[in-house]
């Protein structure tokens, strides 16, 4: 599986940023994916996961209430809408694929990351 990752950008505090990241081959609903996302200075950190059927999904407390992970199959792309957006967020988000978990561990193929910068 690739991965492919967009939407990252620059906004000011209280803004929203929608990622995609649009996944090649047939097997992309087999796979749990999420997003994970590194800060500068600072180790990649777990955002958001969604199940393969996507009836599961499971959030960092930092982001609860404000990113919403969904997918879309049919088309081979995963979202994170991100709202109420503070400087803390930014960071180099990353989406993954593999198994359901939290850790890096658990996704064997990742995109490229995009650039999120949240200005105060």
């Amino acid at each position: 599986v690739q991965l492919q990752a967009s939407g990252g950008g620059l906004v000011q505090a209280g803004g929203s940023l929608r990622l995609s990241c649009t996944a090649s081959g047939r097997t992309f609903s087999r796979y749990s994916t999420g997003w994970f996302r590194q800060a500068p200075g600072k180790e990649r950190e777990f955002v958001a996961c969604i199940s393969g059927t996507g009836t599961s999904t499971e959030y960092t407390e930092s982001v609860k209430g404000r990113f919403t992970i969904s997918r879309d199959n049919a088309k081979n792309t995963l979202y994170l809408q991100m709202n109420s957006l503070k400087p803390e967020d930014t960071a180099v988000y990353y989406c993954a694929a593999g198994n359901w978990g939290t850790d890096l561990k658990s996704y064997a193929y990742w995109g490229q990351g995009t650039l999120v910068t949240v200005s105060s």
